[in-house]
């Protein structure tokens, strides 16, 4: 009794609501009662105190009576209602399965058995993977003797295709075939990003049994690993670093080998895109992420279920005569019963509560990007979780309602005390708000509402302000891809990100517009009066505002804008240099 007791306190209805309708069940026992008198014929016609020599014994109990239908219909709504009386963990869901490609670059990468060569096949293909690839973060390792990074994940495959035309042997600080460290390092990617499974793609011609090894333990980590094969069987001549001839062939029963212990697939890079597909990159699949402590949530099960077994045993009792339509009322019930197709408080019947909240946020998320903070902001109001009171602080600060945004920023560290992010946007609108309060104060304001420059060259110079960080749920697992203010879907670990001060508005805006206009000019009159005459600035220089560009000065900076022009752009050489410090800091530390 006392557990059945504790179980009585400790319920909880998902769908309150559908419990109105157990009042259906008097008005039900009314109709039928007065159906049964009205129907029972013998009773208007037969004395009372002959009926029992009449009528045959039991013949009405054999009958499917109101209590069985009674007791499932009211099975069925409390079915529907959602009984919970424990609660589980929230699984948090990424949107994709990350991948991180690892690309041989030794020596034999320039072979031209794949005309016109290996590598440009290589860079057009990873281009078509990158632009094609739907969903998921995405990274891209590089080895030879070594392995390195050349972008860690991200979820924006364009910022990796920037690196595909610097990528040549000429960057490796040296030459070889580590395919296992390249494995490794992938390995070492994932795990520090926070995944729990994902997929690495290996791009060359021959895997030894040290790679083998290598995908071996990275698939019992949870990452499987697949190849894409390079070249062809009969293979070309090649030139290595040390300026020998060597060959180079394709070795697919080693990239097989591969890819059987690595959990994955092999293919042979193609001219269309068939390769990928049969990888299974292009596509990548749901996978659920590990909740941290830090933003796993709590969620009440429902245990609705349970009745599902009484209401089908109250159902075999229609399979009688005249029992139709019960049976099909109740076989209608039953489908509403199940836990997934639940009707929510807000929604319908396909979806719970959180999960519309959730498009909710999602929908505010995608407003914020667009520019639309009005509509971003009516997405979150009304949604009492530190993630929406978050991105409620972002809409209003970037509207210029700054009172508003600091109390929204207090819900959400009311909630979640360790956010990071709110905490730094706080104290950026924060200051914010007392620098729009000191200008409107500031006695130095014209009639009009702006500030003056005390210099009295023209133009105002308001304290410059940045934009905060784009909405979104508290940063993915440390900002992987180098980019803060990149709007982001729930996800399970906390990161920084650089929380910046929203942007003027109205009359600050016209100010700031005027200060960069101002500080264009000067820049301007600056490059105009560059030094001449062996590099001697001349003795008196008058103020800035008074002086114009002569036609000489005009050439001049001209001239030079053009030798800019001339520098050439070597992408390849950013990448050379940081290899080379990497491996230089390696060889130091004995890694």
């Amino acid at each position: 009794m006392g557990a059945l007791m504790d179980i009585w306190q400790s319920l909880h209805w998902l769908r309150p609501q559908w419990n109105w309708a157990l009042l259906a069940i008097p008005l039900g026992a009314a109709l039928w009662h007065y159906r049964q008198r009205g129907n029972d014929v013998w009773r208007h016609n037969v004395d009372a105190h002959l009926l029992p020599q009449l009528l045959v014994a039991g013949g009405r109990g054999n009958r499917f009576g109101f209590v069985p239908v009674a007791l499932a219909y009211a099975l069925a709504v409390l079915a529907l209602s959602g009984p919970s009386w424990r609660q589980g963990e929230r699984a948090m869901f990424q949107s994709n399965a990350p991948l991180v490609i690892a690309l041989d670059l030794s020596s034999s990468i320039e072979a031209a058995d794949l005309p016109p060569s290996r590598l440009l096949q290589v860079r057009a293909k990873l281009a078509t993977l990158l632009r094609e690839r739907v969903g998921g973060d995405v990274a891209l390792l590089t080895y030879a003797g070594e392995s390195f990074t050349v972008a860690p994940l991200t979820q924006d495959g364009a910022n990796v295709a920037l690196f595909l035309d610097a990528l040549s042997p000429a960057v490796m600080p040296v030459d070889g075939k580590r395919a296992d460290l390249a494995i490794e390092a992938a390995t070492q990617l994932l795990t520090q990003a926070g995944f729990a499974s994902g997929d690495i793609l290996l791009l060359s011609d021959s895997a030894d049994a040290q790679a083998r090894e290598a995908a071996a333990k990275a698939v019992a980590r949870g990452y499987r690993v697949s190849a894409l094969g390079l070249g062809t069987v009969r293979g070309a001549a090649y030139r290595s670093v040390q300026g020998e001839i060597a060959q180079a062939r394709l070795d697919e029963p080693a990239l097989r080998a591969l890819a059987g212990a690595g959990g994955g697939r092999y293919a042979r890079l193609s001219v269309d895109v068939s390769d990928l597909h049969a990888l299974g990159v292009l596509e990548p699949a749901q996978q659920a992420a590990a909740s941290s402590q830090e933003h796993a949530g709590k969620t009440w099960l429902d245990q609705g279920y349970w009745l599902l077994p009484p209401i089908m045993l109250l159902a075999l009792l229609a399979f009688r005569r005249r029992g139709a339509v019960t049976a099909m009322a109740i076989a209608c019930l039953l489908p509403l019963a199940l836990p997934v197709p639940a009707q929510a408080a807000e929604g319908n019947w396909w979806r719970r509560a959180d999960q519309v909240q959730q498009q909710r946020i999602d929908a505010g998320v995608q407003a914020y990007r667009n520019g639309d903070f009005a509509g971003a902001q009516r997405q979150f109001e009304g949604i009492d979780s530190d993630q929406a009171q978050y991105n409620l602080g972002n809409a209003l600060a970037r509207q210029g309602h700054y009172d508003e945004a600091i109390a929204a920023y207090d819900r959400a560290l009311k909630q979640h005390p360790d956010m990071d992010d709110a905490k730094a946007n706080r104290a950026a609108v924060e200051a914010a708000r007392k620098r729009q309060q000191s200008s409107s104060k500031n006695p130095q304001d014209s009639p009009d509402g702006k500030q003056q420059d005390p210099s009295g060259k023209g133009g105002s110079s308001p304290p410059q302000q940045k934009s905060p960080p784009q909405p979104g749920k508290p940063a993915d697992d440390g900002q992987r891809d180098g980019q803060p203010g990149e709007p982001q879907k729930p996800s399970t670990a906390g990161g920084k990100k650089d929380a910046q001060a929203p942007p003027p508005r109205g009359e600050d805006a016209a100010a700031q517009q005027q200060a960069n206009q101002a500080q264009r000019e000067r820049m301007q009159q600056a490059m105009a009066q560059q030094p001449r005459d062996g590099g001697k600035p001349p003795a008196t220089q008058p103020p800035p505002s008074a002086v114009q560009e002569t036609p000489e000065q005009r050439e001049q900076r001209q001239a030079v804008e053009a030798w800019m022009r001339r520098v050439p752009d070597d992408p390849g050489s950013l990448l050379r240099a940081k290899f080379r410090l990497e491996y230089e800091r390696r060889q130091r530390e004995g890694q």
